[in-house]
């Protein structure tokens, strides 16, 4: 049934991301909003993209998000660089809320770095990321990073704008030797773009790794994770035209007994 379900999953997405190559689309808006742990993305995948990849030499996105998942949160500020139109730097703390793993602090730092090639048509970036895990409780504290290759590119789904991204890549974790692969495809779709002018996205992601190892509320053990929401592109509101200002609203590990809901913000300045 797991193998059923993870099988329906990803050729639903692949079906959206085939009819999105029968319609290339110049015009396509990407939205480039932050994942959970800070890299430009979806919610637990990274894209191709970076934060300020044709517009600024130097950008900074500032961003936050919180999970929820019954009485309990963890809330995750972050922060992003984009340099010269084609590398990011990134970081962002996971504040975890006591008990996740632990009856003391568990919370985690996560810092992470893009290098996206020159390509016109398609986005495709090499990153990795590292991760200092329950790093003020020296009893159970760890590393892990992740290498991956993320491509993205851009059409149509009937007439809406889309974009469909995929990513392959691998988790090392101290003291642990699995041979795992890490894999994710995801979607963003342009809502009623006509109607609402680029104002809203439909995001959906799936993969069998998430924004961190120790993820909380979005996490990838047994099943994979599945993540879906719409995300706000507000700078198409003239007051923020030429910043980036993106609101998500999202279900975590949607298909899941342990869904949980988040929000956040993110908001990018250029400054060169």
């Amino acid at each position: 049934m797991k193998s059923f379900r993870i099988f329906i999953i990803a050729s639903l997405i692949a079906v959206l991301g085939i009819s999105g190559l029968t319609a290339q689309s110049a015009g396509a808006s990407s939205l480039k909003g932050m994942s959970l742990n800070g890299a430009t993305g979806l919610y637990s995948i990274p894209t191709g993209r970076i934060g300020w990849e044709q517009t600024s030499n130097f950008g900074l996105d500032f961003g936050y998000h919180t999970i929820i998942d019954g009485d309990k949160a963890t809330h995750l500020p972050k922060l992003a660089m984009s340099l010269f139109k084609w590398v990011e730097f990134s970081a962002a703390f996971d504040i975890q809320p006591d008990g996740h793993f632990s009856e003391k602090d568990g919370s985690d730092f996560i810092t992470g770095i893009k290098i996206q090639f020159p390509l016109k048509k398609t986005a495709l970036a090499l990153g990795g990321n590292f991760q200092l895990l329950n790093m003020s409780n020296s009893d159970i504290s760890y590393k892990a990073g992740q290498i991956y290759l993320a491509v993205t590119y851009a059409g149509n789904f009937f007439d809406w704008p889309s974009e469909t991204t995929v990513v392959l890549g691998k988790t090392f974790i101290d003291d642990n030797k699995n041979s795992n692969i890490d894999f994710g495809m995801g979607f963003d779709l342009m809502f009623l773009p006509q109607q609402l002018d680029g104002l809203v996205h439909w995001i959906l992601d799936f993969s069998n790794f998430s924004y961190s190892v120790e993820a909380f509320g979005a996490d990838s053990w047994s099943r994979g994770v599945l993540n879906t929401g719409l995300r706000i592109d507000m700078s198409r509101i003239s007051p923020f035209n030429k910043f980036k200002f993106v609101i998500d609203i999202l279900v975590t590990d949607a298909f899941d007994t342990n869904r949980a809901f988040s929000a956040g913000v993110v908001f990018g300045v250029p400054i060169l």
